[in-house]
């Protein structure tokens, strides 16, 4: 299997992409999520792993909208915990270093941590991985990396201090997506759905109310501008259910509710 990664081998998404479906697999090593939508459309890959929250900082809000132009299929999920190690070449100590680089997301993740050393300078960067090659690569003395355990080992980088990140249990979760009408998952009981509600007061809650009637569980719900429609919103939420006959009456009926309603994805909860 050919699967699109953000970032580089020893990046957060290939550790997924390994735990999910193995090892035996070829990764597509894409620098932005941008390019993925277009290498599953072109079958250039088979599927795409791709980050669309984080326990700590929330959404990804753009990810929901590549998912959704691209008419991108969710068939799973996938929730890693977040494990930051600060690294740089051996024999070195923390007092050396005095730029850390690394993905803007981890950074944020770990500002506890750097605030005890005020001499380093902190430089975001497009990924976790690519910034230990790249120390390895140039040999670069005091420059430093967060990134995994992972990223240390096969780039070949000393670990100055693990589980760096502020709040230990830090997971993001991942999704799976492939081009629409290649799988069919057996027996979900998780769905992705987007909808745009009707212009008058209590559409959301006559929503919500249908959800209930039919004991579908709202695990998240999220709400995003409509570019071309001022002050108006588009949801995408995230459906978890035991009865796959409910799930299905309650989008009938929320269907009657709303102006738009579209799945994303119908998948097993992680």
């Amino acid at each position: 299997m050919k699967i699109a990664i953000q970032g580089i081998k020893g990046s957060y998404h290939h550790i997924v992409a390994e735990h999910y479906f193995g090892k035996n697999n070829e990764m597509e090593e894409c620098m932005t999520f941008a390019e993925m939508p277009d290498k599953v459309l072109s079958e250039s890959v088979d599927i795409a792993v791709m980050a669309i929250e984080n326990s700590i900082a929330g959404a990804i809000l753009p990810n929901y909208v590549l998912i959704d132009e691209a008419n991108l299929n969710v068939v799973g999920e996938y929730y890693l915990p977040i494990h930051h190690n600060l690294m740089a070449l051996k024999g070195q100590k923390i007092s050396d270093i005095k730029e850390v680089y690394s993905h803007p997301m981890a950074l944020l993740q770990c500002r506890k941590f750097f605030r005890q050393y005020p001499h380093i300078n902190l430089i975001q960067d497009r990924d976790t991985a690519d910034v230990a090659k790249r120390i390895t690569d140039k040999q670069l003395r005091g420059v430093a990396a967060v990134a995994s355990s992972l990223a240390a080992e096969i780039y070949g980088l000393e670990i100055l201090a693990s589980e760096i990140q502020t709040i230990k249990n830090n997971q993001t979760r991942f999704v799976i997506v492939e081009k629409k009408g290649k799988d069919i998952v057996e027996f979900p009981t998780k769905a992705s759905i987007k909808f745009v509600l009707k212009d008058k007061s209590g559409s959301l809650g006559e929503v919500l109310i249908e959800l209930a009637n039919h004991k579908v569980n709202l695990s998240k719900i999220q709400s995003l501008p409509i570019i071309d429609k001022p002050w108006e919103y588009a949801f995408f939420a995230d459906l978890v259910f035991i009865d796959y006959i409910e799930y299905k009456n309650a989008l009938k009926d929320i269907r009657t509710k709303v102006s738009s309603c579209k799945v994303l994805g119908e998948y097993k909860k992680s």
